[in-house]
């Protein structure tokens, strides 16, 4: 792994503010090179440039490190290649993620993932968001995959926990969708989230169910 990998990835975690050791930088540089090298013949994201997936992909996922501090059960629902599933997964060692994604070649390129870094705290699933039931529910639904926030808390309402709250990371700030969110729900948090390495805008909107129905 190049030193400008190394250094660009050490310096963004650095400039976000999170403990990072050295096996866990490790890790993410492994992940990278995964990414990178299946990326060229499973088209698994539409980034080429492991440099700039460095930034889009890697410390994107990162900053919303504090926001699931007080969680102990994350689902990322149409993860994809694992973000922000697997960056987060490998700094908390001591949290557990679910990885969801219908998608059969990202679903089995996860499991290569979990299995070289040996991430016991995570797993890959390969269902629709609509026919998943887990065992139990999780503290923390987030996605940086839909469309729209109305859709993302209409299908995956079923894996709330009680007192959970949904996480969405959007681009520039979602004020129409928004807008069109139904009143069951309530926004508890709307940030701009300063990305490391990136040009543009980035959000999270945190978001507590008012009512969380029986299932």
């Amino acid at each position: 792994m190049s030193g400008s990998k190394r250094q660009r990835l050490e310096a963004g975690i650095a400039s976000l503010a999170i403990p990072c050791s050295g096996q866990q930088l490790d890790s993410l540089l492994c992940y990278l090179d995964m990414l990178e090298r299946w990326n060229k013949t499973f088209n698994l994201t539409a980034v080429r440039d492991p440099l700039q997936m460095i930034g889009l992909h890697l410390l994107d996922s990162l900053a919303v490190h504090p926001y699931i501090e007080n969680a102990s059960t994350i689902i990322d629902v149409g993860t994809g290649a694992g973000l922000p599933g697997i960056p987060l997964s490998i700094l908390n060692p001591q949290k557990k993620f679910t990885l969801l994604d219908s998608n059969g070649k990202k679903t089995r390129f996860l499991f290569q993932v979990i299995s070289q870094l040996g991430l016991t705290n995570a797993q890959q699933v390969h269902r629709r968001v609509e026919a998943y039931t887990p065992q139990a529910k999780f503290d923390r639904v987030i996605s940086r995959a839909f469309s729209s926030i109305p859709d993302m808390l209409s299908q995956c309402q079923h894996l709330l926990a009680e007192d959970g709250t949904f996480l969405a990371m959007k681009g520039k700030n979602p004020e129409t969708e928004l807008s069109k969110m139904a009143k069951a729900y309530n926004v508890t948090e709307l940030v701009e989230l300063k990305v490391p390495q990136i040009v543009g805008e980035r959000h999270l909107v945190s978001i507590k169910s008012l009512s969380i129905p029986e299932r």
